[in-house]
């Protein structure tokens, strides 16, 4: 586990700066951690198992468009 910088967690996830603290303070994305004075990060296990869940809702959407596509 390791803390990331704003720039890396946007290079992560194809966000950007606002996008990424709105879904933070309606809870769809991990929270920053504080470290101190103005600085913050966000740790990169909890970053990293958003972008997996965002993938699997993707496939999830997929299988169910091709399932009634096939209908």
């Amino acid at each position: 586990m390791r803390i990331m910088r704003l720039k890396e967690v946007m290079e992560t996830t194809g966000l950007g700066r606002s996008s990424i603290y709105k879904y933070a303070q309606e809870g769809a994305f991990p929270k920053p951690v504080s470290l101190g004075g103005r600085s913050s990060g966000w740790v990169s296990d909890e970053v990293e198992e958003w972008v997996v869940e965002q993938i699997t809702l993707r496939d999830e959407k997929l299988k169910e468009e091709a399932k009634w596509a096939g209908r």
